[in-house]
């Protein structure tokens, strides 16, 4: 072999190497923060402000998880359940609605479908922020402020979750198989909830998990909507928590308890659905 050859993997290896760096760093720096909330959940007042949070010493994390849920008389429980109803049932209706909407888009012929599947497009460019006051004036020509129906109504309707119907319905039900039902007498809803909702599992999956995750994560239409604490999610409850943290230092321990807290549903979700996430994914990739 030539000495030119002998040095051709180099640069593969050098690839290789700094990929697997880049790669390392990313995992480093995603798990970092982790690691810290883990670490200082577990820890006392006077160990959290201490120089050393990996030192052994200062762990209470059961007394912290009792002070979390003993706090203004058990407020925190209230706002997980409050967190979870907006969440859960949300991102499940949403998710119906949104794959109902793509399919129709697919499946459908009516005018303007094109122009008006542009403008739910469009509308997936437009922020979260952008939307609250708009949406808070229409809540308040409704009646519905500081209500549960104030924050929960306006999560059901996500553009990108539409989106994501569409290529799934693309991409999972056949134009042949909905054919066939309609020749064996079966009505447009029977056909959709028979046939194409069963085939549109993985990306119905993949659609819950999108809005799972940003209605779990939603802090500024509550902020807006909501002034009652009993109806605040748990994003804007620890936040109110860590605001009076300040000028009381005890709410420090059971704010970083109760956000340690407050991923493990979504964990809970990903660990639970992945294996529909990934094949949703993958047929969204190939369509």
């Amino acid at each position: 072999m030539s000495a030119t050859d002998s040095t051709l993997p180099r640069p593969r290896l050098l690839g290789r190497a700094t990929v697997n760096a880049v790669v390392g760093l990313s995992v480093l720096y995603t798990l970092l923060p982790v690691l810290w909330l883990v670490l200082a959940a577990a820890k006392n007042r006077d160990a959290l402000f201490g120089s050393d949070l990996l030192s052994p010493s200062g762990f209470s994390f059961s007394t912290n998880l009792g002070d979390l849920f003993a706090m203004e008389g058990g407020q925190y429980g209230r706002w997980y359940v409050n967190s979870l109803l907006y969440a859960v049932l949300g991102a499940a209706v949403g998710s119906l609605v949104s794959v109902a909407c793509g399919y129709a888009f697919d499946k459908y012929r009516f005018r303007h479908k094109e122009k008006l599947f542009g403008l739910v497009l469009a509308a997936v460019m437009v922020p979260q922020t952008v939307l609250a006051l708009p949406l808070y004036l229409m809540a308040s020509e409704a009646g519905v402020v500081n209500t549960f129906w104030a924050v929960f109504v306006p999560v059901l309707f996500n553009p990108f979750g539409v989106y994501l119907g569409r290529v799934f319905s693309q991409g999972y039900v056949p134009d042949e198989v909905l054919e066939a039902a309609r020749i064996d007498g079966a009505g447009e809803l029977t056909a959709y909830v028979r046939v194409a909702l069963r085939m549109l599992g993985p990306g119905l999956v993949t659609v819950f998990l999108f809005q799972l995750t940003a209605i779990w994560n939603n802090f500024f239409l509550p902020m807006v909507m909501l002034s009652d604490q009993d109806l605040y999610p748990v994003s804007l409850g620890l936040y109110a928590w860590n605001s009076s943290a300040s000028v009381s230092p005890e709410y420090y321990p059971v704010v970083i308890m109760g956000s340690l807290l407050a991923v493990l549903p979504l964990i809970l979700a990903f660990t639970l659905l992945q294996r529909f996430w990934r094949s949703g994914l993958t047929a969204g990739a190939v369509k």
